[in-house]
């Protein structure tokens, strides 16, 4: 199948790509379970606390049995006093789901075939940012993508969200885009699903477009 290529000038032309990654059905199922899969594995899980047996100290009995008007205690460590161990006590947990190479890919596939069916996905032949300034890369990033927004000229101004992903991640086109806070800058071999899912636009390089449909292919 083609995909149109864009660039600076407005022209377009057409870039031959796979049937196999950018032309399959739209599988919902399996792109929102690899999709909590994937934000379920990020989930640190790294809590603990200690229950009476294991916190230090309460090995003897406070006071004696009768006698003192007081009610019964046998350990200071007891869940009702203060210092004392929880009831039930949180362990560290492991959050990850299994999710198959097979799975992974073919969802990946899915959520790429539907990018380019909702006209989401903006090819280009590359991205150079000439200067690390958030100022002139909006500029260069409305010539590809026109629903960005830039009013008077002023960087703070709000834009649609776009991922770019392109094949080499220099410095300059990462400082260029760190202050855009609906900008988001992406290498091909690290693009995940919940990126592609996420934002408005994908506007990926032809490098970075070979790189992926090797990839998934």
């Amino acid at each position: 199948m083609e995909l149109s290529l864009r660039s600076t000038q407005g022209v377009r032309a057409a870039i031959e790509v796979a049937d196999t990654v950018f032309g399959r059905e739209f599988n919902e199922p399996l792109i929102h379970q690899v999709v909590v899969a994937y934000l379920a594995a990020g989930r640190a899980g790294t809590r603990g606390q200690k229950t009476r047996a294991e916190v230090s100290g309460g090995g003897r009995k406070p006071w004696r049995q009768k006698g003192t008007g007081r009610a019964r205690a046998g350990t200071t460590r007891s869940p009702l006093w203060r210092g004392g161990g929880r009831t039930f006590a949180a362990r560290p947990q492991d959050y990850e789901q299994k999710v198959n190479r097979k799975m992974y890919r073919g969802a990946m596939r899915s959520i790429l075939s539907e990018l380019v069916r909702q006209d989401r996905l903006v090819i280009v032949e590359e991205i150079n940012a000439l200067s690390p300034k958030a100022k002139e890369f909006l500029s260069l990033l409305r010539e590809f993508v026109p629903s960005v927004r830039q009013d008077n000229g002023d960087v703070s101004t709000r834009v649609d969200s776009v991922l770019v992903v392109t094949d080499v991640l220099t410095e300059r086109l990462y400082l260029a885009t760190r202050n855009l806070s609906h900008v988001e800058l992406a290498e091909a071999m690290m693009v995940d699903p919940v990126s592609l899912v996420g934002f408005e636009k994908v506007l990926m390089t032809v490098g970075a477009l070979r790189q992926i449909e090797e990839r998934f292919a």
